[in-house]
Formats: C-alpha cells, structure tokens, sequence
C-alpha cells in the first residue's frame, strides 16, 4: 500500500474546474504560514488546493527527510494529485516549498503527465555555502511548465544562479524573484507576494 494523503482541503465559493496540491519543505509541514497563504490566495482566485504532509513527515512530527525515503515522498505527490483529480474536473497543479518542491519537479521529469503545471517556492538550487553542488540533474528532462518564485536573499542560491540553471529546462519556465526576502519567503506574511504569484502562475498556465 503506498503513503496516505493527509492534509487540508481548500474550496472556493463558486465553481472550481482546476486544482493545486501544495507542499512543505524539509522543515516544515502543510501548516506553514506560506503554505496556509498561497492556499487562501489560490482559493480567492478559484482554485481547489489541498495542502498535504510529505510522508517522511507523516512519519515523524520533526526532523529532515532521509535521502533514502526520497523516492516515497514523490509517491506521496503522486497520490496526493490523484487524489484532487477526483474532485476537480479540470487541470491540476502541483507545488511545493524547498525539499518539496524539488521531489515535485524530479517526479514530473520522470512522468510529466501526472501534472499540468509546477509551482517551485525556493527551489533548493544547492545547499547554502556550495554553489557547485548543484541539484539540477533532472533539470533537462522537465518539460511541465514551471513558475520558480525566489527570494533575492535565499541561500540556496541567487537569483542570478537560478535564472541560469533553469536555461536547461526544455519546457516553459518563469522566473518570479522576491525583493528582500529569504528561503522563506516572508512565511507568509505582509512581505509574501502571495497576489503576484497567484497571477504569474495564471499566466504561465493560460487561465
């Protein structure tokens, strides 16, 4: 049996045609005030989300990700997108924070039909202090149309290092950068643009 879907459902008032699964990064969970926001504001522009723990953190309320128990975090993605299909008639998204959006867009290198869009919220581009230890060996295989959002104080790389990275990508790709922000993004606060990302990811995916 693979890893259980758990996590919170978001509807909008009216009609909903299309969906997006959002997840956490290594230290965190669906409960992440970014997470929690993104939600609301794809909400309010009509969209079904459902925020869902990766299965490492089901497994454990803290602590990082193993690499060994990489591969089941993207089964986790898998049926967490499966799982909003059933309720939405329309294109499905998929999103995530750091680590859980790095196993979202290796995930959909190896089978880029499982989702419409990503959504990469400070895609981990190497860790802090090793520019050469780069986390991009999936990145030409990635055909999903990809919106990173990244904040010009991150760690994990510059602006100007993704921007270069992800010329590798063969598939659509936007590059939304944050002024004055770090890793995370504002945690959802007043310094989230969280109407801007909501907007070019719209964009990106024609709706």
């Amino acid at each position: 049996m693979g890893p259980a879907v758990r996590g919170m459902l978001h509807r909008p008032r009216g009609p909903s045609t299309r969906g997006v699964v959002l997840t956490h990064g290594a230290g965190s969970d669906c409960e992440a005030p970014l997470l929690q926001a993104l939600a609301s504001a794809f909400t309010l522009a009509g969209m079904t989300v459902l925020r869902c723990d990766l299965p490492f953190r089901q497994a454990r309320p803290v602590g990082p990700p193993l690499p060994a128990t990489a591969a089941r975090d993207r089964d986790g993605l898998r049926r967490a997108v499966g799982a909003l299909r059933s309720l939405v008639d329309g294109r499905v998204s998929l999103g995530g924070h750091s680590y859980g959006g790095r196993q979202a867009s290796v995930l959909l290198a190896e089978e880029p039909a499982l989702a419409d869009t990503l959504l990469l919220l400070s895609y981990p581009l190497h860790p802090p202090r090793r520019p050469r230890d780069l986390r991009t060996e999936h990145f030409s295989s990635l055909r999903t149309p990809a919106l990173f959002v990244h904040g010009s104080r991150d760690p994990f790389g510059s602006v100007a290092e993704l921007s270069k990275a992800i010329e590798r990508i063969p598939g659509r790709t936007r590059l939304l950068a944050v002024e004055g922000v770090g890793h995370d993004l504002g945690r959802g606060g007043a310094d989230t643009p969280t109407t801007s990302i909501v907007a070019a990811f719209r964009r990106l995916s024609g709706t």
